[in-house]
């Protein structure tokens, strides 16, 4: 399954549990979350409903996800208006190495494309060094304006990328 080609499409419903399962498990893997936390990467539900849940699937198996917020809507915490914002991508530990979390942000880049989103925003812990790498890698550029806190002791580096 390792060289097995993947597809990048909206979370069926079928998928959606399995897609949080995969973004906690993957944030569980690398760094240090509350409780709260972990309950809110596991609840994709309400991300499908409130956003749009994209999925890398490989046959059944959901590999990674990753949600796409339109700025204004209630997942959309650092995009204004006219832009959109990453959260949540996660992929499996056993499935990395794959390409699965450039295909991810690339298909966000194409969907902001075709809403003609002007440009995507995303927050990352600064532990996150694999992930600054690849959005630099894809062109995102690091604004501290996007700089945040959202709870004690975690501390958020922003991202921008210009669609």
């Amino acid at each position: 399954m390792d060289s097995a080609p993947f597809v990048i499409r909206v979370a069926e419903p079928a998928e959606v549990t399995l897609a949080g399962e995969v973004v906690a498990g993957a944030y569980l893997n690398d760094l240090t979350v509350s409780a709260g936390y972990v309950d809110f990467l596991r609840d994709a539900a309400t991300r499908a409903r409130e956003a749009v849940l994209l999925v890398a699937v490989d046959d059944t198996v959901v590999l990674g996800s990753v949600t796409y917020a339109i700025g204004g809507t209630p997942l959309a915490q650092r995009a204004a208006a006219h832009e959109a914002e990453l959260r949540m991508l996660g992929v499996g530990p056993a499935y990395r190495g794959r390409g699965v979390a450039e295909a991810l942000v690339a298909a966000c880049i194409d969907r902001a494309r075709r809403d003609g989103v002007r440009r995507i925003v995303l927050s990352t812990q600064p532990e996150m060094l694999a992930a600054q790498r690849l959005y630099s890698r894809l062109g995102f550029v690091r604004q501290p304006v996007l700089d945040w806190v959202p709870e004690p002791n975690v501390e958020l580096l922003g991202y921008a990328f210009v669609v």
